[in-house]
């Protein structure tokens, strides 16, 4: 992991695909504001009799032929927004139809971020901010992905406004989870996620966690990537 071959493997937890906006996108990154605050205005709310949630959330879904570059797809394209919900009621409606994270094939990942703010390093609430990341075993992401979205909706992390969402990755050898925040530089933060992400998912002690700045995530792209980008490509 501490070179540009490790630091992107690193980062193969289902944002990576999602290199630096080109000139070319700004046109299309327009539209896509403009969709999202129509999102914005149409928000989901809680029904009658229904336990609200502090935050609306969003579950999004993306997969990647593996072996495929990077640089020749869209992360907007590859993306899929599954549905919002605002209330414990409206969570259970989208999870107990969803494919658990154990049974997925292939190279997929679950998104579940606040609504509003796309699973993106660059997004404006994700763009300081980073990750704790956890690699496991075949056979725990299952678990794992359920104790860790339960805890966030929650609320259990205590940080106020600092968690931004959490990532699944199911891959051939080893499965990636991961809980993104606001603030990178924040250690005092990042620090009781990082104890309470232990505790929820009761990891061993010796379990190997790792803090990851979007900031790095970027330049590792870029880094990996840059020929590719020098040369129009993506």
């Amino acid at each position: 992991m501490n070179n540009k071959f490790g630091a992107l493997k690193d980062d193969d937890s289902g944002d990576h695909d999602n290199g630096p906006p080109k000139d070319s996108e700004k046109e299309r990154n327009g539209d896509e504001e403009k969709d999202q605050n129509t999102t914005k205005r149409k928000a989901v709310v809680p029904g009658p009799s229904e336990h609200p949630l502090q935050y609306n959330y969003t579950f999004w879904y993306s997969r990647r032929t593996p072996g495929r570059p990077a640089s020749t797809q869209s992360y907007e394209q590859n993306i899929k927004q599954i549905g919002s919900f605002a209330s414990v009621e409206q969570f259970w409606r989208f999870y107990s139809h969803m494919i658990r994270p154990g049974d997925l094939t292939g190279h997929s990942d679950f998104h579940l971020f606040k609504e509003g703010i796309k699973p993106m390093w660059e997004d404006d609430a994700n763009k300081y901010g980073g990750k704790w990341i956890i690699r496991l075993r075949k056979g725990l992401a299952s678990r794992c992905w359920e104790n860790l979205i339960l805890a966030m909706l929650g609320e259990q992390f205590m940080v106020g406004e600092e968690i931004c969402g959490a990532v699944v990755s199911v891959r051939f050898q080893e499965d990636i989870i991961s809980i993104w925040n606001k603030t990178a530089s924040d250690q005092a933060t990042t620090a009781r996620i990082r104890d309470t992400l232990r505790r929820v998912l009761n990891l061993p002690p010796n379990t190997i966690m790792e803090y990851k700045t979007h900031t790095d995530s970027i330049k590792a792209w870029e880094d990996f990537h840059g020929l590719v980008n020098a040369s129009g490509g993506r």
